[in-house]
This record gives C-alpha cells, sequence and structure tokens, in this order.
C-alpha cells in the first residue's frame, strides 16, 4: 500500500458493514420486512452506496442512542450557504432549491427551540382536547356525504378532508380553503419527480404557498388566533426571522398535519377490514383497547419512515466511526419491528404492552404534533365503527403510494357498507357552522388564554 492508498483504505474500513438500502426502489415497500430483518440480524448500522452515500440506521437501540445525540447530529438545511453547507433531513437532499427551511425540523438548538416553546400551547394535550366537539361534527359531516350510498374512499372521503380542515382551524386559515391545500400537501410526496404529472402538483404547490404567503401577511395586519398568529410573532432568541423561514414552519405544520394522519388512518381501517373479528373486538371493547391498538397501529405503520441527519463533529456513536459532513438516515420504521425490542414485531397485537416505538421520532425533534394526530385518528375510527360497522374495504381499487420511502401513505381505500341515515348537513354547511364557532369562540387561542372545550351546536 502507497500513501497515496493509505486514506482510501481507512474510508473503506470505516465503511465496512455495508448494505445496499434505497428506500425509494419500486419494490422497498413489498420488501420492507425481509430488508428489516436482514438489517437487524447482520448490520443494524450500514453503509449504503445509494443517494451519495449515507449511513442506515435500522436497530432500534441504535436508533435510539444516535437520534438522542443532538449535540454530534444536526438537523440543519443551509439553503443560503452561510454556515455548514448541510442539506436537511432529506436523503436524497433535495435536487432544488426551495428558498426555504423545512421548518423548525431543519433547524438547529437553539433556533429550532423557540418555535417549538411558541407552539406547544396550541398543541399539548389539554389544548387538543378542546377541539373534540369540532372534530365529531367534522366527521359526522364526511360520512354523512357517503352514509346512504353505502360506498367510500376512506382516504378520499375522510382521511384526506378531516386532517386538512382540522389543520387549518388550528392554524387560523379560512375552512375553505382546505381543498387550496390538501391535493398539493400529498401529491407532493406520493408523485414521482419523473411524473408527467409532476407539472401540475408544482402548480398546486405553489398555489399553496401563495394562499400561506397571503394568510401570514393578512394575520400580521389583522390579527387572528392560530398557529399562523403564534409563528409570525414569534420570539427567535436575537435575530427577526425571515419570511421564508416562517413560511417554512408553516409548511411543515400542514405537511405534518396532512399526510401523516391520514397515512395512520388509511392503513388502519384497511387492517381492520381484513381482521374483522379484531375490528368487532375493538369496537366492543374501545374504552381499554383503544388507545393501545392506536400506539399499535403507529408502530405498525409508522406513517413517516425516518428521518435524515448529517454528522457535525468527528465523533463515534453506536460502535460506528462518524466523520464530520457524513450523512445518517435514522428509520424509525424498521426499528419499530425491532424482534428484541417488539415480540412477534410483524404482526398487530391491539393491547401491545410496553409499546416503545418511535413512530414520531425521538430526542428534541420529536414531533411536535403527535397529541393532534392520536386525538383525531381515534375520533375517525370511532366513527367509522359506530356508523359503517360492516365495512369491507376493496383490494382491487386499493392504491398505495408508488413509494413509501417518505410517507407510508394511500391514495385511495374504497369500501362498501350498509346504508343508514344522515344525522346533519353535508361538508359544505358543516363548514359554515364550523368556521363561525372559530371565528366567534376564539378556538385557535393557545390553551393558556381559551381551556373551555369548542360549543358546536
Amino acid at each position: 500500500m502507497n500513501a497515496h492508498d493509505a486514506p482510501d483504505a481507512a474510508e473503506q474500513a470505516r465503511k465496512n458493514r455495508r448494505y445496499e438500502f434505497d428506500r425509494h426502489a419500486p419494490d422497498y415497500r413489498e420488501r420492507f420486512v425481509e430488508i428489516t430483518e436482514e438489517m437487524q440480524g447482520g448490520c443494524p448500522l450500514a453503509w449504503s452506496d445509494t443517494h451519495g452515500g449515507h449511513f442506515v440506521a435500522a436497530g432500534h437501540q441504535t436508533v435510539f442512542d444516535l437520534a438522542r445525540s443532538a449535540d454530534k447530529l444536526s438537523n440543519d438545511h443551509d439553503v443560503t450557504g452561510e454556515r455548514n453547507g448541510y442539506v436537511g433531513i432529506s436523503i436524497p437532499a433535495p435536487n432544488r432549491n426551495r428558498g426555504f427551511r423545512g421548518g423548525f425540523l431543519e433547524m438547529d438548538p437553539p433556533e429550532q427551540r423557540y418555535y417549538r416553546q411558541a407552539l406547544n400551547p396550541y398543541l399539548s394535550p389539554a389544548a387538543v382536547q378542546r377541539w373534540i366537539p369540532f372534530l365529531d361534527e367534522l366527521i359526522r359531516a364526511c360520512l354523512d356525504e357517503r352514509i346512504e350510498s353505502g360506498r367510500i374512499d376512506f382516504v378520499e372521503d375522510l382521511a384526506n378532508p378531516v386532517p386538512a380542515v382540522f389543520t387549518l382551524a388550528m392554524m387560523g386559515i379560512p375552512l375553505k380553503n382546505w381543498q387550496i391545500y390538501n391535493e398539493p400537501s400529498h401529491a407532493g410526496v406520493y408523485t414521482p419527480p419523473d411524473s408527467p404529472d409532476m407539472a401540475r402538483v408544482r402548480d398546486l404547490h405553489l398555489a399553496m404557498m401563495q394562499d400561506l404567503g397571503r394568510q401570514m401577511q393578512t394575520i400580521r395586519t389583522e390579527p387572528r388566533a392560530g398557529l399562523v398568529d403564534a409563528v409570525v410573532n414569534a420570539k427567535i432568541g436575537d435575530t427577526e426571522p425571515s419570511d421564508m423561514d416562517l413560511i417554512g414552519v408553516l409548511a411543515l405544520l400542514i405537511g405534518g398535519g396532512f399526510d401523516t394522519t391520514t397515512a395512520l388512518t388509511g392503513r388502519s381501517i384497511e387492517w381492520l377490514s381484513q381482521h374483522p373479528e379484531e375490528r368487532a373486538r375493538l369496537s366492543r371493547e374501545r374504552d381499554t383497547l383503544l388507545d393501545p391498538a392506536t400506539e399499535e397501529f403507529l408502530r405498525y405503520f409508522t406513517p413517516a419512515v425516518g428521518n435524515g441527519r448529517t454528522v457535525s463533529v468527528d465523533c463515534e456513536m453506536a460502535g460506528q466511526e462518524f466523520r464530520e459532513g457524513d450523512r445518517l438516515w435514522l428509520s424509525w420504521a424498521m426499528a419499530n419491528r425491532d424482534p428484541a425490542v417488539f415480540p412477534d414485531p410483524n404482526n398487530v397485537d391491539l393491547e401491545r404492552k410496553g409499546n416503545r416505538h418511535q413512530a414520531f421520532g425521538l430526542g428534541i425533534h420529536r414531533c411536535i404534533g403527535s397529541n393532534v394526530a392520536r386525538v383525531v385518528f381515534k375520533r375517525m375510527i370511532a366513527h367509522v365503527m359506530d356508523r359503517m360497522p360492516d365495512y369491507a374495504c376493496d383490494a382491487e381499487g386499493t392504491v398505495y403510494y408508488d413509494s413509501v420511502g417518505v410517507i407510508n401513505g394511500m391514495r385511495h381505500l374504497p369500501a362498501t357498507f350498509t346504508p343508514g341515515p344522515r344525522l346533519g348537513p353535508g361538508l359544505d354547511e358543516t363548514l359554515d357552522k364550523l368556521q363561525k364557532a372559530c371565528d366567534e369562540q376564539g378556538l385557535a387561542a393557545p390553551v393558556t388564554t381559551r381551556g373551555e372545550r369548542a360549543d358546536i351546536r
């Protein structure tokens, strides 16, 4: 070996545990269990040459240890080239300069912490509980649109509109605008970059971002309660955040509020259709079973499958030597199938005990909307079990996302059921009523200001 070979040899030795991991591959969804078992059995932390080269963490303990090493890992997306040039949480990195970071999920402390502190009073368990009457009326209206027909697409007719409308309500954005935000939020995830439909999706996304910018400017001059007001008035240390940073934060709240809850709900409704005895049991024992079942569905279907990090300092973690600038993928989805932590991990156990899943991430970047996701999911499942107890999903009409590399989602989940009676007005009329409640009762105010439950009459 000559002197010129030594650095290459050392680098190869550092990456000697290898696995060609590509979660964007067409067959990844079908091979997920096989890939997970291979990695956890032989290389729970491995190097992959795919997407420019990056490390992949698949084991539960490994992911846990790494995710809690914020002093050695960075989420920063340096879109302006003013810091270290890191490229955020996406692997591969975006092939375009979006002009803004992906909210505080692509920020490091202390900046990241200021935003979370500003938003916590709107997203705490007590804050979310206030919205249950609002959610119940919204879900009732969505189901009433289909209840007499005996047919429904659980994604298009329920799991898309409910999180979308509710997220806008919490943000203080007019509810009637939900369709401006709905399709681009989902299509931006499931549409492949080379799709002939991508130009249309980009136009939809641009229209969404333009409306978001208008809402932000309007709320600055005519304040109204909600997450937008909290963001535009957040105190970020001694710095004045740019409008692009604020747009990024608001876009993160929309993305987190829409597609993840939709994915969890669709997948879970499908599983319950495939296991009617368990569905009947869940309905019958929901007072004690719905909470653990929710955690199990989160573990098993892990909607947001993972996040990327950039190693910010030469170090050793989880028995691996890292260099500053290395890219690392933390797979929440694979960690949630680790047999060392979850007995029989590839089967759903509705009453699983000690469910230490990582579906919401870990550490300082753990999902700030976890309370919202749980409540919205449970209310939708409860209403479906009550009003469509015999539903049967149509496997041939079900459409999954082409790639589950970002969100483990579904585009369509058609089903049939025994028709039933409407209980109230349709969605459009209900949105008018809910908007009035938001405006008159200040429902989107922080829990520190308004602690009462919504009164929907």
